[in-house]
């Protein structure tokens, strides 16, 4: 950890102005009352529920030695503060401070898109460990550091708890870490006052517009990752990829299967237990033997060769690293049962997502068909349910269900993806039970997908999290 710091350096940093004694000594720095220890700086976060002020007095008495408001009359007589217009916008550059600017030290890749962006980072963590390098990961399935998992609650921690973290992992020797980069995090400063080696980019698609006024700004977000960054990675087979390589101010490495790649794939086979093809980029090339199934996870190791080159990894022990991911969970996972039928688990909850998943099966199926288990989370973006209705219609068959319905009404859920989906979507609003139908109506040598919770183990039913691993719940089906 990086000894403290005075609350007079702290507030220099983010232009504050400082009240009480500004010789405190800061260690660490929090924005949740619950978290305060010894040293801590508390700060009053305004959120979208509640508002940090509210928390000043079970700081204090927690132990917290100073604050950081935007209301400076929120601050009691006496005690040390740093007051600025935005405590939100200044909490990465104060934890980064306080945890000694853990960046500096470690090369982070850091990866946005609206899918792919777990495969790409565990792909990332599989070849920096095959290169002998000390390496962690920071996702949507969680954190690891040389291997060890550490829980997190988002994909992309809040600012206080993503600096603390990288802080760890400089002091466990990390080299490379790979993190997951939201647009959500993006836009909230999650990852403010963090320099990235590496910014990757996957792809583009509708997502997340209950929380992006359009998709303007959802990809205006995506793209500020590449402000903070020293190398972008693009994939340039994405429209929205080739736009973003073309008006960057930084260095680009184009990946893709094009001409126009630096890190190009070709001489590609596509089977159920993987993938074959050539990579050919800077210093050379390499055969690759990728055992994740599914055209789109070529683009995947593509990006992740990229960066990983960008790093001065060599090309063979890029290969090898590639070749030693067997799964992810709940990513394009099959998931063995006892059927003559292939069941697949996949986290994909957009539309592009959804339509990739059914043509990557379609292109594995060898003649069998697609039957696709699908729905859309409560309280997210509404408008995107009738097109994940309509991608999951690009199926044989078409099962809609319930997601994580959250605050809503599952059956109004159910009812609005349905209504994209066509007059021959079959409609089963429990999802165990929407699992249950699609192997019923499933043959020898048919695909079964099961799409939108992936790696996760419960659902989210009015305020309840309930347990459901739709991976556990098809092998129990199956076996009825």
């Amino acid at each position: 950890m990086a000894d403290a710091l005075t609350l007079d350096g702290l507030a220099a940093s983010v232009a504050g102005k400082v009240l009480g004694d500004g010789g405190t000594l800061v260690s660490d720095v929090t924005h949740d009352s619950r978290d305060v220890g010894a040293g801590s700086l508390f700060a009053a976060v305004r959120g979208f529920v509640t508002d940090g002020h509210r928390f000043i007095g079970e700081a204090l008495a927690a132990g917290a030695v100073a604050l950081c408001v935007e209301d400076e009359t929120a601050v009691p007589i006496g005690r040390a503060a740093i007051v600025v217009p935005s405590v939100r916008e200044v909490l990465g550059r104060l934890a980064s401070k306080v945890h000694g600017d853990p960046s500096s030290t470690l090369r982070i890749v850091g990866i946005t898109g609206t899918n792919g962006k777990t495969t790409v980072a565990h792909l990332i963590e599989s070849i920096t460990a095959a290169a002998g390098i000390q390496q962690a990961i920071i996702g949507t399935v969680g954190a690891r550091i040389n291997g060890k998992p550490f829980p997190i609650e988002r994909t992309t921690p809040e600012a206080t708890d993503f600096q603390r973290l990288l802080a760890a992992m400089v002091g466990f020797g990390v080299d490379i870490a790979s993190v997951e980069v939201s647009s959500h995090a993006l836009t909230l400063g999650r990852v403010d006052g963090t320099l990235f080696e590496i910014g990757a980019f996957t792809n583009f698609s509708q997502d997340h517009l209950d929380f992006h006024a359009d998709m303007d700004e959802y990809l205006a977000a995506k793209r500020s990752l590449f402000d903070r960054c020293r190398i972008g990675v693009i994939w340039v087979d994405d429209a929205a990829g080739r736009n973003i390589a073309s008006e960057a101010s930084i260095p680009i490495v184009r990946a893709g299967t094009g001409d126009d790649a630096d890190v190009r794939g070709r001489a590609i086979t596509v089977a159920l237990d993987g993938s074959t093809f050539d990579i050919s980029g800077p210093g050379g090339g390499a055969r690759v033997h990728l055992q994740l199934p599914g055209r789109f996870n070529i683009s995947n190791a593509l990006v992740a060769a990229a960066c990983t080159n960008a790093l001065g990894i060599p090309w063979d022990t890029i290969a090898d690293g590639i070749g030693r991911v067997t799964s992810i969970p709940g990513r394009f996972e099959i998931v063995p049962t006892e059927r003559d039928f292939t069941v697949v688990v996949d986290y994909a909850h957009t539309p592009a997502g959804v339509e990739s998943m059914v043509s990557a099966a379609r292109e594995l199926a060898a003649g069998g068909r697609v039957i696709v288990v699908a729905g859309a989370a409560g309280d997210r973006d509404q408008a995107k349910r009738p097109l994940i209705g309509a991608a999951a219609a690009t199926a044989d068959i078409a099962v809609i269900t319930s997601d994580n319905p959250r605050s809503e009404d599952p059956e109004t859920i159910v009812a609005e993806v349905a209504a994209g989906a066509g007059n021959d979507a079959i409609t089963v609003v429990d999802r165990r039970h929407a699992i249950g139908v699609a192997f019923g109506l499933a043959v020898g040598g048919d695909v079964v997908l099961i799409l939108g919770k992936g790696h996760e183990r419960s659902q989210e039913v009015a305020g309840e999290l309930l347990p459901f691993d739709d991976r556990q719940v098809a092998v129990e089906e199956a076996a009825r």
